[in-house]
């Protein structure tokens, strides 16, 4: 069974709820038959790379809320991070755009290292005192490292603006059809979809219906056959 989370660096509900999904996929009986997909969603895609401004003044501006809102919500992120066992800094944190990672996390899926990727970034963004968005390039390129990449080769990555960046926009325009307006969003199996960082027991009963309603495998035209076993391949007699 395959599941696919569309999320962002940049999402702290994405963050908080990786988290919530594992601790259900790791008491699901058949977890070892899931494969978890990544897939790119940019939360803020009309935002210059450069353009880099605190959390607090993002939100009061965005959504038009004030100072005290705004710390006031991510004091509720921290506390519900902290059920899940997560670090998360309530404090002086910094948002920006996100493309390059999401290209970067692309590039770590070919290399099988992109879950290790993405937890490293979103304890980047969320729980570290260094910038994610402020050190440019090598601070990528140090994470991806640190996840078992070739720093060599994730740093070509982002030195070429079109590598990568194809997937990451066939991801988004994919989220669109599915009809994700917002994330995290994870598709078990394209038949159930769960949309933001719900309770690991929502986790655990879309795990186990999408399971269940997995199609066994119908054979047409059973019987004997031309086909090749341990016992060797069948050869056709001639009368």
């Amino acid at each position: 069974m395959r599941v696919e989370i569309w999320s962002d660096i940049a999402c702290p509900w994405c963050y908080v709820g990786k988290a919530r999904f594992e601790k259900a996929l790791a008491a699901f009986p058949h977890r070892d038959e899931v494969e978890v997909v990544h897939r790119s969603f940019e939360l803020d895609p009309g935002r210059a790379k450069g353009d880099v401004q605190p959390v607090i003044t993002m939100l009061t501006r965005k959504y038009g809320m004030s100072e005290a809102q705004a710390q006031a919500g991510e004091d509720n992120l921290g506390a519900q991070a902290a059920a899940e066992g997560l670090a998360y800094r309530t404090r002086d944190r910094d948002h920006g755009n996100t493309f390059d990672m999401h290209r970067l996390l692309h590039f770590a899926k070919e290399h099988g290292r992109q879950d290790q990727l993405i937890q490293l970034l979103y304890r980047a963004n969320f729980a570290e005192e260094r910038s994610l968005f402020t050190e440019g390039d090598e601070r990528l390129v140090e994470l991806a490292a640190e996840a078992g990449l070739d720093a060599g080769a994730a740093r070509a990555v982002l030195a070429d603006p079109d590598a990568y960046a194809d997937e990451v926009r066939a991801d988004e325009r994919e989220a669109a059809q599915l009809g994700a307006t917002g994330v995290p969003f994870f598709v078990l199996d394209r038949k159930y979809g769960v949309s933001g960082a719900q309770p690991a027991e929502v986790f655990t009963q879309a795990l186990t219906e999408a399971w269940g309603e997995r199609s066994p495998l119908r054979l047409v035209g059973q019987g004997d056959s031309d086909a090749c076993g341990p016992d060797g391949c069948a050869v056709p007699q001639h009368g």
